[in-house]
């Protein structure tokens, strides 16, 4: 690979260095409810599964436990501690984002449920923060599609960048033939859950 001829990396796209993934309210008395949500799940448990393989910091929420259960068990053994909060955004647990900025950490990819209310209003603090925010669309859910997408509407137009899980994971990794891209291409191939409702 010549890289004295190489365009610089453009900043609109995220690297293992430069971003964290946040994953809110996976719950599972929230999860039932949610259009597809076994797709969302899926999607979820792969961004972890590739944040965790090429090194990105990686942090949770739950939203008010005792009343909406933990996070679902394939999420959360996967997942260190996850702080509870009351209000909607994850604005309440700054601790989080403190640390990624100390760390040249300014870019963030938000995943979970629900999108018109934990997910989008933690997403336009973010912004509002100073990080940049990518919101993959197959890993963030509602109950109903007119709220699903009109959040994505409104993240979108605030300045986040809608992306996709496997468009993230390829971004995260950056290059191929290597033993870490082999591993990606095999969270990338996983076969897809049927789709619900």
């Amino acid at each position: 690979m010549n890289t004295a001829d190489r365009l610089p990396r453009s900043p609109e796209l995220m690297s293992r260095d430069d971003t964290a993934l946040l994953v809110i309210d996976m719950q599972e008395r929230l999860l039932p409810s949610i259009r597809n949500a076994s797709r969302v799940i899926w999607n979820v448990r792969r961004l972890i599964d590739g944040a965790r393989l090429l090194g990105l910091e990686i942090a949770a929420t739950e939203q008010y436990p005792k009343g909406l259960g933990p996070t679902v068990a394939v999420l959360a053994e996967r997942l260190g501690a996850i702080p509870a909060k009351l209000t909607f955004s994850c604005g309440e647990c700054g601790g989080i984002f403190r640390r990624w900025a100390e760390q040249g950490r300014p870019k963030a990819l938000v995943v979970g449920v629900e999108t018109h209310v934990c997910v989008q209003q933690t997403v336009l603090d973010l912004l509002g923060d100073g990080f940049r925010v990518y919101v993959p669309v197959d890993a963030v859910g509602s109950r109903f599609e007119l709220d699903y997408q009109t959040a994505l509407r409104r993240m979108n137009s605030a300045g986040a960048t809608l992306t996709t899980t496997e468009a993230a994971l390829f971004e995260w990794c950056e290059v191929a033939g290597t033993p870490e891209f082999k591993q990606i291409s095999q969270l990338a191939r996983e076969q897809t859950p049927g789709d619900e409702g």
